[in-house]
């Protein structure tokens, strides 16, 4: 399969599941791994959300709700993914999604800690500007 890497397994199987907002991804070596949607989206690989270098990455919030609406494949390689926000910039090719599952609890909990650092909300309606520097 093009664009995988050679060490990582290529996909299999391909679920979104609407109601429980998880998306769930089978590999060639076995392994399955299911994502909610906010996960997704928070760690999207858009440069809007890691941005252009290390250190540059804007902390997501009021995302807990955010549903996909929209899953497009990109070639053989990847799919772009489109969110109930607007947000639909980012290409989360099969080797993002292996290295996502393989690591999701620790990233999981990363986030959670940047959040609570931050003062921030999952919930919804925390205002897209609450996550934009205020001006001085």
């Amino acid at each position: 399969m093009a664009g995988l890497k050679q060490n990582t397994p290529a996909p299999t199987e391909i679920k979104l599941h609407q109601k429980s907002r998880v998306l769930e991804i089978a590999f060639e070596d076995g392994k399955r791994y299911s994502f909610p949607f906010e996960f997704l989206r928070v760690y999207s690989p858009s440069a809007e959300v890691r941005g252009h270098g290390p250190g540059q990455e804007v902390l997501q919030i009021g995302k807990k709700e955010v549903e996909i609406t929209h899953v497009e494949p990109v070639g053989s390689y990847a799919v772009q993914l489109a969110f109930s926000d607007g947000h639909d910039s980012g290409l989360y090719s099969w080797d993002y999604f292996y290295n996502l599952g393989a690591n999701q609890e620790a990233m999981w909990a990363h986030y959670l800690q940047r959040m609570q650092e931050a003062g921030a909300s999952r919930e919804p309606g925390t205002g897209e500007f609450a996550q934009r520097p205020k001006a001085k």
